[in-house]
């Protein structure tokens, strides 16, 4: 059987419209997946009840996706924390993370999910504070991501430790950073991913990066270097994609884009037209 790339869209572009309907115009694009930023469906994710966590999966079961995680993970609500050294305020954000990761896995039961994941960027609620050293709040970081841990594998969803560029954060600058991350704590549920916006400082060719990191990449962005949605700017993703082709990649491929202006329907569509216009170039 010939490979296939598996497309999925973050749900942020439709903020709080209609979740069936938003779901709905998804899968006529052609995308398999929705990635879901909690925030479109409550500030605080401990909030949604069961009832509500299993009508959504119904929803996205019953319009014909799978879900593939969540993303944007501490910016509701308001003043979390993970790396200070406050450590009450610290223990909201990795509280916060626990109730996360209970969200992702209802959203996924009952065969909803495929290849839960957890995007961890989140650049203001990382990076420095307190008068830490980057140091400091990275081996914070590290600490309470190890706190999580167990019960990310116990619930089968992994948090991905997602490098940033130095524009945005001062934890986690890049892929070979994010990666010994992975590997220094060495659970099965924290593992990594690659976004194409956010390595705009990697200093090696990306798919260079991909495939020296492959085994703990786990997800996949797609963006241009602005922040557009595919097909928007000058982004090669040809040797990326070729890159996850021959070594079989088996996650989701989805966009992530950060300019919104030109409206939820025009970003989905063109974004997997123009993805599959490259694919088809890969020969």
């Amino acid at each position: 059987m010939s490979y296939r790339f598996r497309h999925a869209i973050c749900n942020e572009i439709f903020d709080k419209r209609d979740f069936a309907q938003s779901c709905r115009y998804i899968k006529q694009c052609g995308y398999e997946g929705i990635e879901i930023a909690h925030f479109t469906l409550a500030d605080d994710p401990a909030t949604i009840t069961p009832a509500q966590r299993a009508e959504y999966s119904r929803i996205i079961r019953e319009e014909g996706l799978k879900f593939a995680g969540l993303h944007w993970l501490m910016v509701a609500p308001a003043g979390l924390h993970v790396s200070t050294p406050d450590p009450e305020l610290r223990a909201r954000g990795w509280r916060h993370i626990q109730n996360l990761i209970d969200l992702c896995a209802d959203l996924g039961a009952d065969g909803t999910g495929d290849n839960l994941v957890m995007v961890f960027g989140s650049p203001k609620q990382r990076g420095l504070t307190g008068g830490a050293t980057r140091e400091q709040a990275t081996r914070n970081y590290i600490d309470g991501l190890r706190s999580v841990a167990a019960h990310a594998e116990q619930r089968q969803v992994q948090i991905l430790v997602e490098a940033l560029p130095s524009t945005q954060t001062e934890v986690i600058l890049s892929l070979d950073e994010a990666a010994a991350i992975v590997h220094e704590i060495g659970s099965p549920a924290i593992q990594t991913m690659f976004d194409s916006h956010n390595a705009i400082e990697e200093t090696e060719p990306h798919e260079v990066l991909v495939e020296r990191h492959f085994p703990v990449i786990k997800h996949v962005h797609v963006n241009e270097l602005d922040g557009g949605h595919c097909g928007t700017g000058d982004y090669d993703f040809k040797p990326v994609l070729r890159k996850l082709r021959e070594l079989n990649y088996s996650g989701w491929v989805s966009l992530e884009a950060f300019d919104f202006r030109p409206g939820a329907e025009r970003i989905a569509k063109e974004s997997i037209d123009y993805l599959n216009q490259q694919i088809e170039l890969l020969g």
